[in-house]
């Protein structure tokens, strides 16, 4: 076991059921369920999915407010942390302000609430409310509650005559920097606050996993104490420029043809010059996106698009072959990795993919070693290893059974969830990140009500700064 499981093991053998709650909503996932059964043993899971280092891991430490481990396990100090988090931080403020309410409120404050929830939640999940957090997340599931959406919860508080609480919320949303103009609040001579990409999300919808990638580090390494056990830095979080017109190319390959058209008016609206390709065989498809990767358009891009719709088997895209190897899903990002595609280096790569998949005489399908969690879906024994090997890709992947094509009109539920949400994402100005959220809401609303069509969806991404399609 390495040092640094040994200290994880070592913080989670001392938590609460209610600490390992905040610390899981903290790292972006929370399965009030499994808590209730083995908080300490359901934390281990979401930190065996996350790429964590000590810094994150002190910073979470901090957010619970567990002082004593920080000394006796972490070899440091409130104030030490404190002053190393002024330069940037990981946690989301928003979710770090939604664990400090949770911690606040008492037993008839949550009996309260729910009453006031009563027909904005489903009957059954308020019976069983625990903590604030486990509303908190009922109200994400069904969008009415978010960083951007705090009405409704800041009113029920002040309905249960919590205006303390209520009054953090109304702070937290008038200091709010709004998207895009972090820069201009920030003066010239201090430094800017880091603002990273949300965790990446891979969601079995049985469970949930929370990766957070390697840069969760320190801006000024000077500021990084002795007593720290990590000395490497976090890098800044900026926006990545949209204003190239058009802001690029689009690739949409649809080798089922039933969804291109839709996909292709959704990304002309967010301003992308769009090509369409149906019913491609293998060797067709690999050609396409070996030329796509060669466009001179994209030296004055901002930004590329690739959406593909196919059959699959494990990790490769069968097209319209019935009998074929398949094209590979890392053979797909590396034709626009920087050495293949200089014209993207350092310019976001958008991928979103709708494979359906066929299991007969299956090789090699994924297991555990591919670092997702075990679900209970039908699907979990094939599970594609989709993890981004360059910076500033974003790899959104979602399967399903092959059987699903067979009814009549059949349509993606994860396509039309992921159109609706560019376009809400483009009316508010969301990040890609948090835009990808509601698609996993909507995916995740439709396996719970149609156990027999399960969706499944993983979200990769190396983003360095965020994405507005706005």
């Amino acid at each position: 076991m390495s040092v640094l499981s040994r200290t994880i093991s070592q913080i989670t053998d001392e938590l609460s059921t209610d600490e390992c709650k905040r610390i899981s909503y903290l790292c972006g996932a929370l399965d009030t369920d499994r808590f209730s059964t083995d908080p300490r043993g359901t934390l281990r899971t979401v930190f065996s999915q996350t790429r964590i280092d000590y810094g994150f891991l002190t910073e979470l430490v901090l957010k619970i407010k567990r002082y004593d481990l920080l000394r006796e396990v972490l070899s440091t100090s409130k104030s030490t942390v404190e002053g190393i988090l002024k330069n940037g931080h990981a946690v989301p403020e928003y979710r770090a302000l939604m664990a400090d309410l949770s911690e606040d409120m008492d037993t008839e404050d949550l009996k309260s609430l729910a009453f006031l929830l009563r027909d904005t939640l489903p009957k059954q999940k308020l019976e069983n409310v625990q903590s604030f957090l486990d509303i908190v997340v009922e109200l994400e599931k069904v969008d009415q509650l978010s960083s951007e959406k705090m009405d409704l919860i800041e009113s029920c508080l002040r309905s249960i005559h919590r205006t303390d609480l209520a009054k953090k919320i109304s702070r937290y949303q008038q200091t709010a920097v709004p998207p895009g103009s972090e820069a201009e609040a920030c003066p010239p001579e201090r430094p800017q606050r880091c603002r990273l990409p949300s965790p990446h999300y891979s969601f079995g919808f049985s469970s949930v996993s929370c990766n957070v990638s390697n840069i969760h580090k320190f801006c000024d390494r000077q500021a990084v104490k002795k007593d720290l056990p990590s000395s490497s830095s976090w890098c800044q979080q900026e926006v990545y420029s949209m204003t190239a017109e058009p802001r690029g190319v689009c690739l949409i390959i649809d080798c089922i043809g039933t969804e291109a058209d839709q996909l292709e008016q959704t990304f002309k609206a967010l301003h992308f010059h769009v090509l369409t390709h149906k019913l491609l065989s293998v060797r067709d498809m690999q050609s396409t996106l070996r030329e796509a990767s060669r466009y001179q358009c994209h030296f004055r891009a901002s930004a590329f698009i690739c959406c593909i719709i196919s059959r699959s088997r494990s990790s490769d895209l069968l097209a319209t072959d019935a009998h074929s190897s398949g094209l590979s899903l890392d053979t797909i990002r590396s034709f626009f990795g920087p050495s293949s595609c200089p014209g993207l280096a350092g310019k976001p790569k958008l991928f979103f993919i709708q494979s359906y998949e066929t299991c007969a005489g299956c090789e090699g399908c994924g297991g555990p070693e591919d670092g997702e969690l075990e679900t209970d879906g039908p699907l979990s024994s094939c599970r594609p290893r989709t993890v981004p090997s360059e910076a500033d890709v974003f790899w959104s992947h979602c399967w399903t059974e092959g059987e699903e094509l067979e009814k009549p009109n059949h349509r993606s539920v994860y396509l039309q969830a992921l159109r609706s949400s560019l376009a809400e994402g483009q009316k508010r100005r969301t990040h890609l990140v948090d835009m990808h959220m509601a698609v996993n809401r909507a995916v995740y609303e439709h396996n719970h009500k149609s156990a027999e069509s399960s969706y499944m969806i993983s979200l990769r991404h190396t983003l360095r700064k965020n994405v507005y399609l706005s």
